[in-house]
């Protein structure tokens, strides 16, 4: 049964009940990563040994100083505005300020309960076209499916890094001959599935491409801070009119429990962010007051985030860099990552093998990787590729962060790690890389 389906088998109330479901939702299940983690706990409770790479949740602790704020403002009890906590606002247009040189002011600044919200939100209030280069983050497709808009999925490469390039997204739009149509493009970098990032001079023309068009982008930086150079780049600052940044606490924060979210709007798109508020307040009404003042904190930085954000590029740099190594000997093809905490694996080199173990399909790939070796890894097919393409996407986070950071901590800034520190204190994700490595050469 295809691992993207398989946790079906235990919601079987939902079977009966189909034909009164609206049209939009049908053969909709749960999100691919809530699924795998949730299976990967029963198996782990049956006895057996998994490697949990499909859950994309940062394993390091929030930081000290942003729990701190958090335990300080357990007080907080009351309803906050619906457009959230004023100085969270100020925070955040600091934040991208500061970070990225774009020039945010508070009063285009939403809070929300995630960016995942957010861009929901968005794709129902915005009437567009929604264009997808894939491979894509699980969610963005069926939420727009959900909605009912009009879905266009553009194609990447493993030769063009898994980047939309501007030759294509300039194509796509030319064959469509509708320059002016509604359209929402989403940009993801570092992106996950794969880790990979886009270089300025792309961005440059990315943006020159969506001003001809007058297209709205969601660039959604919410690993932006992860980028292991700290170099990330917003595209906002070339299409400042167009683009709208999401960003979170979730991955650089190690807050994703926390579920809070923010975009930040062009100054001219007040329409279509009071219209996300209006929504907002019919439905969630605020953010959880205790979280919104913590996270002025975690926005507004400082020595201490710095130096929590410098340990954890530096541990993930390292295993992103082991574990693509582990993987090429192998022979299954991957990029070494720019941030974030992704590899997107291509194992079409090894189709033949595969297939000869009836093994044709990304699905059937991963529920024999779990089944056979223990390591759960998401297909390509959750991320929008052909289902027969022999992809697959894998979180390298199944370590022990707070003991990580904590052997980090112990080696100077500027110094390399010692080249045995992933064996050494996150063995579980290079075991798991070599088990990989080897199921798909057995």
């Amino acid at each position: 049964m295809p691992i993207i389906r398989q946790y079906d088998q235990y919601r079987p109330e939902m079977k009966n009940n189909r034909h009164s479901l609206n049209l939009n939702i049908r053969g909709i299940s749960e999100s691919p990563t809530l699924t795998i983690n949730e299976l990967s706990k029963k198996l782990q409770k049956s006895g057996k040994t998994v490697y949990r790479l499909g859950l994309g949740q940062s394993p390091f602790p929030v930081p000290d100083a942003v729990v701190n704020e958090l335990k300080h403002h357990a007080h907080e009890k009351d309803y906050l505005p619906v457009k959230g906590l004023d100085a969270l606002r100020q925070a955040v247009a600091y934040f991208h300020r500061e970070k990225d040189q774009v020039d945010i002011k508070a009063k285009n600044v939403l809070i929300g309960p995630g960016s995942k919200e957010f861009l929901f939100l968005l794709m129902l209030v915005y009437y567009g076209e929604v264009l997808l280069p894939t491979p894509c983050w699980v969610s963005y497709a069926p939420q727009a499916k959900i909605i009912g808009r009009n879905i266009k999925l553009i194609h990447t490469s493993f030769e063009t890094n898994w980047r939309l390039t501007p030759q294509q997204l300039s194509d796509f739009l030319a064959a469509e001959k509708d320059q002016y149509k509604p359209r929402l493009l989403v940009l993801n970098y570092p992106s996950n599935p794969d880790g990979g990032t886009y270089v300025t001079e792309d961005l440059k023309k990315i943006a020159r491409i969506a001003r001809k068009y007058e297209m709205i982008i969601l660039s959604d930086e919410i690993y932006g801070q992860l980028h292991f150079k700290g170099e990330h780049v917003s595209i906002a600052r070339f299409y400042p009119e167009g683009t709208i940044i999401s960003s979170g606490l979730s991955k650089w924060c190690g807050a994703g429990g926390w579920r809070l979210g923010t975009f930040a709007f062009p100054a001219k798109f007040d329409w279509l962010m009071n219209s996300m508020a209006a929504v907002a307040s019919e439905t969630y009404t605020s953010v959880s007051a205790p979280i919104q003042y913590a996270a002025v904190k975690a926005f507004r930085g400082g020595t201490s985030i710095e130096r929590y954000l410098m340990h954890v590029r530096r541990i993930l740099e390292h295993l992103g860099e082991k574990s693509t190594r582990i993987l090429n000997l192998g022979g299954i093809r991957v990029h070494p990552p720019d941030g974030a905490f992704y590899l997107f694996l291509d194992f079409n080199s090894r189709a033949a093998k595969l297939q000869k173990r009836g093994i044709q399909d990304s699905s059937t790939l991963c529920e024999k990787l779990l089944l056979e070796t223990g390591v759960a890894i998401l297909p390509g097919e959750a991320f929008q590729r052909p289902a027969e393409e022999l992809t697959a996407r894998l979180a390298f986070v199944n370590f022990d962060g707070a003991k990580a950071l904590a052997m980090s901590e112990a080696i100077p800034p500027g110094e390399a790690l010692p080249k045995n520190f992933g064996e050494k204190h996150c063995p579980e994700v290079l075991h798991a890389m070599q088990k990989i490595a080897d199921w798909a050469n057995t």
